[in-house]
């Protein structure tokens, strides 16, 4: 079946009260979804689910008829969150993945984009996640194939799972190009370098903070990588040789991702590339897998931090302002590691001059007792194994200098 040029008309298609699911980040299926967007006020009320949001496809002036659900606020989902149109179901991101193959998600239309290959062979390209699943119990499913999409290994799309429609790509994948470092990411990406040996796996995930800590690393030697994502910093380590996967213990000589989420750089590199496997999420996240990596080190960031070491990266102020994701999954497949590392990085003070380490967290997402190594710009508070009268102390340590006094006479009071 060819893909279909003329221009999609979703009347008739979406039904009352449908779950839409489209591909999230990068893989977001662009010229399908602006379509639906642009002709939402003619459609019945429907739901739509989404992830990480790259574009400016989905706007608070979008129609009021849709309702828009996502397991966090990331990226350009956080105009609708703060508009007050997005509702966030909390859940782990291996859970909600897992949630659409139990059907406990039931999807009735799926967007996604795909990647054909010469031989008519189809790849969910840039992301493995919890569309495929979806596909598979929903009524209808419409493939957006774009031939600038990279066709990626591990990411196939399964024989057994319907394409209903196939409309042909207008527009390039979406990209994310990386933020140059500042210089409070620079000192936190020196700190937590020194806690990243040769020979370590490494997870990470999208901003400056993770960004400026793989740029830091090109001395080192034998690293692998094992992540809920990669992005251009990954080529550059793998270039300058040192990424090699060699001594991952698992997946020798493969990197492992279950998104791509960069810029064409990337895109280029990940095409075709037997050395690059875009895996399931039951796969990259699964707790099984992780425990029999060697030296995970899993690097992730924060909102905030308490003292105890509780750690908050999905509300301020009562407000969703970010995710659960993966962090918890990587956490404890970190801990669980032979010699592992799990690394919450984070600024000591937040954008207004408030400290970013806190009292106490207003939401949890990673527990305390799962909690390793927290980095700032003034150094690293290592709590795995510490009372909290010491936690504290060494959370005090890295707080803003100007802020320390305050969570001291708030460590007393209590």
């Amino acid at each position: 079946m060819s893909a279909d040029s003329s221009p999609i008309d979703f009347s008739g298609l979406i039904r009352e009260a449908d779950l839409v699911v489209c591909g999230q980040a990068t893989a977001e299926p662009v010229t399908l979804t602006e379509a639906l967007m642009a002709q939402a006020a003619q459609l019945p009320p429907f739901r739509m689910m989404i992830g990480p949001v790259f574009s400016d496809t989905f706007s608070a002036a979008c129609a009021p008829s849709v309702t828009f659900q996502s397991y966090g606020v990331i990226g350009n989902a956080r105009r609708l969150a703060k508009a007050g149109r997005l509702d966030v179901i909390p859940s782990n991101y291996s859970a909600f993945c897992a949630d659409f193959a139990t059907r406990r998600h039931g999807a009735d239309v799926v967007l996604v984009q795909l990647a054909e290959a010469g031989d008519g062979r189809l790849s969910a390209s840039l992301s493995n996640d919890y569309v495929i699943e979806a596909a598979r119990g929903a009524r209808l499913v419409i493939a957006e194939i774009n031939p600038d999409a990279p066709f990626t290994f591990g990411a196939e799309w399964p024989g057994e799972v319907p394409i209903h429609m196939r409309v042909a790509a207008r527009r390039l994948p979406v990209e994310l190009a990386s933020t140059p470092p500042d210089d409070i990411s620079k000192r936190i990406a020196a700190h937590a370098a020194s806690l990243i040996a040769d020979g370590s796996t490494l997870q990470f995930g999208v901003g400056r903070i993770p960004d400026a800590i793989l740029s830091s690393l090109s001395h080192l030697r034998n690293l692998g990588v094992h992540s809920g994502l990669i992005n251009d910093a990954v080529v550059d380590l793998i270039a300058c040789g040192a990424v090699t996967n060699a001594e991952k213990g698992i997946d020798a000589g493969i990197t492992v991702t279950n998104q791509v989420i960069g810029t064409q750089r990337i895109y280029r590199f990940v095409h075709e590339n037997k050395t690059v496997a875009v895996r399931s999420t039951s796969y990259t996240h699964g707790q099984n897998v992780l425990a029999r990596i060697n030296r995970l080190v899993a690097i992730n960031s924060a909102l905030q931090v308490g003292l105890d070491g509780s750690v908050n990266s999905e509300t301020l102020n009562g407000v969703a302002v970010g995710a659960i994701g993966g962090q918890l999954d990587f956490v404890r497949g970190a801990n669980a590691s032979p010699g592992g590392r799990a690394i919450i990085a984070l600024p000591a003070t937040a954008s207004d001059g408030s400290s970013r380490i806190v009292a106490h967290v207003e939401t949890v997402t990673t527990p305390r007792a799962d909690v390793d190594a927290i980095v700032t710009e003034w150094g690293i508070a290592e709590l795995r194994g510490c009372g909290l009268a010491e936690r504290a102390r060494r959370m005090i340590a890295i707080a803003a200098p100007e802020h320390r006094d305050a969570l001291s006479a708030r460590l007393r009071a209590r």
